[in-house]
Formats: structure tokens, sequence, C-alpha cells
């Protein structure tokens, strides 16, 4: 019988105030005796549940060693979507030990056996300017109208808390570095130590004190003046202030899934929300995350003059089709390039190129294999000279103004004009181009001219009018005295 408090409370009542007997009140209430006399000395109280100490008889210790022998098994072959599972060890204890008990009680001792002790932690607490974190996470979203997955590099202040989060395309060293150079940039002030986990993007070999860092980080720590410190294995305690940051920004940044045309837009939408976080107020402290940061700021390290380059340089040859190799891909350059070495520089997100100290091209860097990424401006002088392949030119056909194509076709030109239209659309835009083709009136002959008029619409003159032209007065006296003009 279940004992509530009001009940219970008639029974101390019964007994201490009206000091009636133990048998009187169960009569009075209509309770057992043994329940009267466990509660009305009032050392037992009906919210307070005894511990169950009963040991169960049909778990022996030959059960029970049998059960270890079951996991030690599973351990030694090393096999996670194979192992004993509380059934199956329930049927191998009534098969071969002729096991008596319930399924139930086999469930319970394999419970208690696996589940692990919960390990302690200690609070930490960090002074101004002294650590941030780092963590990596995935998330989805649609670039160009493709659902793709990108990486999100998060960077956490230990103080203030601040946030920086950055998007690339791929876990790579270079977007590793250069996700430290934004983050510092993002503050204007770097923190004197930077805590990570062992990934190899940062750690040639070992572990948390005894890690060895890669070359290039530890040129990055040596040029920002910070501390590399590396956790130990499974510790994502040791940077549980940046564990979280990963979930928050794509509940709160990147729900719904964001459609951007480029992972510049992306970054720039993550970057207003770092910003606007700086507005938010955690629990438990009396300012607010932009307010800490300021200290935070203060307290850093200041950055140096020179930026750090995050990328991976090589020197390539360029090859007759105006493209160079790297990584499994190719990119285009300008065509007078053909022959010559230029200077590749590889950032997580982007791929540049240098020639004689100048930028000559810029593509989106591509991490599949075999991909060609072509540029049509690249190629335009080429097409001028040999226009009759522009049908069947590969950086046409693979680019947005493969849509010039068949409109090219209806031009007195076709060819000639073709290329025409092509330089028209990296002047002018693809998308105007397109316009005058969509506004041009049914049945008409499209020409160059035309299109262009189109493009370039000429201004209507302003003709002149009295009030804008100076008119002097003229004295006619002497003609009226010459002819004998009589005024009349």
């Amino acid at each position: 019988m279940i004992i509530d408090v009001e009940l219970y409370g008639q029974i101390r009542h019964m007994f201490v105030q009206q000091k009636m007997s133990q048998r009187a009140i169960a009569r009075e209430l209509c309770i057992s005796r043994n329940t009267v006399k466990k509660y009305c000395d009032g050392d037992h109280v009906p919210w307070e549940r005894q511990p169950y100490d009963r040991q169960s008889s049909v778990i022996t210790d030959e059960v029970e060693t049998f059960i270890h022998q079951c996991f030690a098994e599973d351990q030694a072959e090393n096999i996670p979507k194979q192992r004993h599972t509380a059934r199956q060890i329930y049927k191998r204890l009534v098969n071969e030990k002729k096991f008596t008990g319930a399924e139930s009680t086999v469930r319970r001792i394999v419970r208690e056996i696996k589940q692990p002790a919960k390990e302690a932690f200690v609070p930490l607490e960090f002074d101004p300017g002294e650590a941030a974190q780092i963590d990596w996470g995935e998330a989805t979203v649609y670039l160009k109208g493709k659902k793709i997955k990108v990486q999100l590099f998060c960077f956490r202040l230990c103080y203030s808390a601040d946030i920086f989060v950055k998007a690339f395309l791929r876990q790579n060293q270079e977007s590793f570095l250069e996700g430290h150079v934004a983050a510092f940039n993002h503050y204007g002030r770097v923190p004197r130590k930077v805590i990570f986990d062992n990934a190899r993007v940062a750690v040639k070999e070992g572990f948390g004190i005894c890690a060895k860092p890669q070359d290039n980080y530890m040129a990055l720590s040596a040029h920002y003046a910070f501390e590399m410190h590396f956790c130990n294995i499974n510790s994502g305690n040791e940077k549980g202030l940046v564990e979280n940051l990963v979930g928050w920004s794509r509940r709160n940044v990147l729900v719904p899934v964001p459609r951007v045309d480029s992972l510049e837009e992306l970054n720039e939408t993550l970057n207003i929300a770092c910003l606007k976080y700086r507005n938010h107020q955690i629990q438990g402290r009396d300012q607010t995350v932009g307010q800490q940061y300021q200290v935070d700021k203060h307290c850093s390290n200041p950055l140096p003059a020179f930026k750090f380059d995050t990328s991976k340089s090589l020197s390539v040859r360029v090859a007759d089709s105006s493209l160079i190799r790297f990584d499994k891909n190719q990119y285009s350059v300008p065509v007078h390039l053909v022959g010559k070495t230029v200077s590749l520089k590889a950032y997580g997100n982007h791929v540049l190129c240098y020639h004689g100290g100048d930028e000559i091209a810029r593509h989106q860097r591509c991490y599949g294999r075999g991909e060609t990424a072509f540029q049509l401006e690249h190629y335009l002088p080429l097409l001028e000279q040999k226009p009759r392949s522009v049908f069947h030119a590969k950086p046409v056909r693979r680019t947005g103004a493969n849509e010039l194509l068949e409109w090219g076709k209806t031009f007195p030109g076709t060819a000639k004009d073709t290329v025409k239209l092509l330089k028209f659309s990296v002047e002018y835009g693809l998308a105007r181009v397109l316009a005058v083709r969509d506004r041009l009136p049914t049945g008409i002959t499209p020409t160059i001219g035309l299109v262009l008029n189109e493009l370039e619409p000429h201004e209507p003159m302003k003709l002149a009018t009295t009030k804008d032209i100076p008119v002097s007065p003229i004295d006619l006296s002497g003609y009226d005295r010459k002819y004998k003009v009589v005024a009349q």
C-alpha cells in the first residue's frame, strides 16, 4: 500500500496527540498494523525510498564471471558491430550454464557492468587575454543550388567567450592556418595561448604535452607569438567552451539551410552572427560578451605588422591549353602565359595565380579529382583569333556563357558575332546580355550593333533653349539714318 503525506500525518497525529494504540489506528484507518508500526514512531517517512540491497540468488559468481568473459571476447575480437548483447548473453547462459533466472535479471547486470563510472571535471577559469579554444564542425548548405558539406572552423576566447566561425570546404592545413589568421584579424589581437586537439593538421606525432606540432603551425605560432597547447586523448572537456559552438552555429545561423552563391556570402552571414553574439549575456555573468571582450582585447597581444601567408605555394608551368595543374585538378590562366611559369598559392577555399608579382587568376579551389576550373575571359583573345572553334570550346560550354551559343548562331556573323557576344558577357555581365536577348522582339534578325546599342543606350541630346542663348542688344539707328527711315 502506498502511504501519502496525508495518511502519514493521520498516523502520527493519532499516535502522538490522541495516544491511540497501533491496533486502534489500524482499525480506524483500515490499514495494516505493520504499516502503522512502521510509521507511527517517525523513524520512517513515506517520501524517502529505502535502497534495494537484496541480492539475486540466481546471479552467482560463476554467472558474473561468464558475463565478463563475453565482454573480454568482444574486446579481443575488436569488431564493433559484432558484440554480445544482453539477450545473446542470456541465451548463452541458458544453453551453456543451465541458467534459470529471468532475462531482465541478466539485462540489469549487463547494464551495471557496461555503465562506465562518471568522470569528475574541475571547473576552469581563465584570465583576460590568456587563451582561446579551437574546434572543427560540419554543416550542410546549398552552394549555387548544390547541396554540399562545409567545415566550420570555430574559435572562442576563454575569458569573454566571444566567438568566431568561418566556413571552409575541407579540414586541411591551409584552412586550419587561414582560420587562425582570420580569427586574429577579426579580434584585432592575439591570445597568449591557443588550445586544440591532436588533429593531423596541427600535430605531426604524439599527443597532449608530448605532441610534436606541424612545421607550418609552429611557424604560425612563432610569428603571432602564442603558445600551442594540445589536449589529451578523448579529453574534450579541456576545450569545453568551444565544443558547443559548432552546434550553436548550426542551430542559430544555418537554420533554415542557407542558399548562397559563394562561400564569401556564407562567411559574411556567419560573421554578422558572431558580432551580434557580443550582445548576449551568459548566465552567471554580470557583463555582456562584448563588454568582457573589450577586457580580453586589452590584455591580448598585438598583431604583427606582417600578415602570415597560410597558403601552399609552388611554381607551375602553363600548358598549351592555358591550364595549370595542382592537386589532381586544373585551373585556367590567361592564354598569353602559355609555356611560362606562374606562381600558385592554394588557400583553404581559393587558388590564386601570380605572374610578375601581379594576380592573374583567382578560382574556387577544387577538391575532387580530374576537375577543371575555367574562366571565359582567359580564352577570349584566342577565340577572337580562332572564332570557328567557339561552338565547341570547352571554356565556353563549361561556363554559364554557353547560353549565348545558340543565340549567336542567329547573327549574321555567326561565329565572329558569337565571340563578340561572349566578350559582352564578360564586360557587361551575362545577365545583362541575356536580358537584351529576351527583350528583342521575335522575328527580328539581331546584330551586334543592336545588342551594343541596348547595352549602351545613348541619352537624347538636349537642345539649348532661348534662355540658354545669350543675346546682346544691337543699336539699329545707323540704318535708319542711312535709309532715311522715319520712325512712326
